[in-house]
């Protein structure tokens, strides 16, 4: 079980960092749904260092939970549309 865990946690901290990347906010500056996005960027990346945090700690399962997490900020601010993001590939479920 310890490797299959190590592998997903290596997996969705390197899906997670990728949509970081990937993402564009969409909405015009200075708007609601600019502060939004912004809000949902900030989030998916403090769960991206609190998993890195656990990581280092040796708690892959919180790892695996704040990378997963911070993956679902970013998914649903594709979804409603905040975030430009490539609709190719496998880093949203558009």
């Amino acid at each position: 079980m310890g490797a299959d865990l190590e592998e997903k946690t290596d997996r969705y901290e390197t899906l997670l960092s990728a949509a970081l990347e990937a993402a564009e906010i969409a909405p015009q500056e200075g708007t609601p749904l600019y502060e939004a996005a912004t809000d949902y960027r900030e989030m998916a990346r403090s769960y991206l260092e609190d998993g890195r945090h656990f990581r280092e700690q040796g708690d892959p399962v919180n790892a695996l939970a704040s990378f997963s997490y911070g993956h679902g900020w970013m998914d649903a601010g594709a979804r409603i549309g905040v975030f430009d993001v490539p609709t190719d590939g496998h880093l949203f479920t558009l």
